[in-house]
């Protein structure tokens, strides 16, 4: 994954104007995002992960008939490594975008492996690079945290409108959010910081009245309902452990990468059950991941094909983790194997720079 313009969908400020379009400030923490992929540490850490590598590794590698001959763009090349990929399963041409510095290692690792001739590396933003040609193919590790945390979909969406021919394929073409219940220690690590946090407010209270002469109780509420945001209602990547997970795993957003819209991508809204199903635990709150998928399109549908996930895992972990949303109070199941409790949630999800907010509303059955 590398960087392709600033309009990241972790990057945006979004909001709905009386139920119209929604609204994107692209220019929200540009350098504290884009900086990250211009450095080979960070681009080593995904390179190592060998989930992630086989997934793309293989999708092109067994669906050469898409590659072979034809134009691709990979949006966000980073290292370069897809557009080489492409290049040696036989594309014709590989335009391979990438917005940051690291464009000038790309450009390196591509002569060095003779693919020069083939792989253009161009260095700018998606938005506004202007390419000789439509393309057969678009490529891209677009995906963030939970799919969509921090991810550079809006880019992907730019690329797929403006340069993808209407025959074209899209890699990944499909992927699918997931969230299920979950028993983890996070939850009282989080409530000790937030209530960590209120003493300490309590204290600056105490100390600005005594030594300043201001009584700032006032904003009490308000800085707790913050704080109360930041600890408690704010998602957390963590590597969760299989038997973290105590209940069936639902799909809570599915995208169709050849169709999907901005605004599909900039709220998730979920209605989903959950079958509660060991004995004698608690909901601590609801664990997050995604996969994708690379399918091709019903019209030229890939060879075979190839799935990346991001699900809890004992051996086969990726960068990714997955997010945890902690519930504030903890739900005790006592049941048997026969009579799964069924737990009806609804999820909103909201991310607003670089951070997701969760507000969930329960009944238990």
């Amino acid at each position: 994954m590398g960087s392709s313009a600033p309009g990241v969908a972790g990057d945006r400020t979004a909001s709905i104007n009386g139920g119209g379009a929604t609204v994107i400030d692209k220019g929200v923490d540009f350098a504290n995002y884009f900086c990250t992929y211009a450095f080979l540490y960070h681009q080593k850490e995904m390179l190592s992960d060998r989930v992630r590598m086989d997934a793309y590794y293989n999708a092109i590698f067994e669906n050469k008939h898409h590659f072979r001959g034809k134009a691709v763009l990979d949006v966000g090349t980073g290292s370069g490594i897809l557009a080489i990929w492409s290049a040696q399963a036989g594309a014709r041409k590989v335009y391979a975008v990438e917005a940051t510095k690291m464009s000038e290692h790309a450009r390196e690792l591509v002569k060095a492996n003779n693919l020069q001739d083939v792989v253009e590396v161009i260095e700018g933003s998606m938005e506004d690079i202007t390419l000789p040609e439509k393309v057969d193919v678009i490529i891209s590790e677009w995906m963030g945290y939970f799919l969509l945390r921090e991810s550079m979909f809006d880019s992907v969406i730019s690329a797929r409108d403006r340069w993808l021919k209407p025959t074209g394929v899209m890699y990944p073409s499909h992927a699918r959010m997931w969230m299920a219940p979950i028993r983890s220690g996070l939850v009282d690590q989080k409530k000790s910081d937030y209530e960590g946090s209120m003493n300490d407010w309590l204290c600056f209270v105490n100390e600005t009245k005594n030594y300043y002469g201001v009584d700032m109780s006032v904003l009490t509420k308000p800085f707790s309902e913050e704080q109360r945001k930041y600890y408690l209602q704010t998602s957390l990547w963590n590597n969760l452990h299989p038997h973290q997970v105590v209940g069936t795993a639902a799909i809570i957003k599915e995208i169709d990468c050849l169709t999907a819209t901005v605004d599909d991508i900039c709220e998730v809204r979920s209605n989903f059950s959950s079958s509660i199903l060991i004995e004698n635990t608690r909901l601590c709150g609801f664990g997050g991941w995604f996969d994708v998928h690379f399918r091709g399109r019903s019209d030229n549908p890939a060879q075979k094909e190839i799935e990346l996930t991001t699900a809890p895992s004992i051996d086969s972990s990726t960068h990714w983790g997955q997010q945890v949303c902690i519930t504030e109070h903890r739900k005790f199941f006592c049941i048997s194997s026969c009579e799964p409790v069924i737990e009806q949630t609804f999820i909103n999800i909201f991310k607003l720079n670089f951070c997701s907010f969760f507000s969930f509303f329960f009944s238990f059955f």
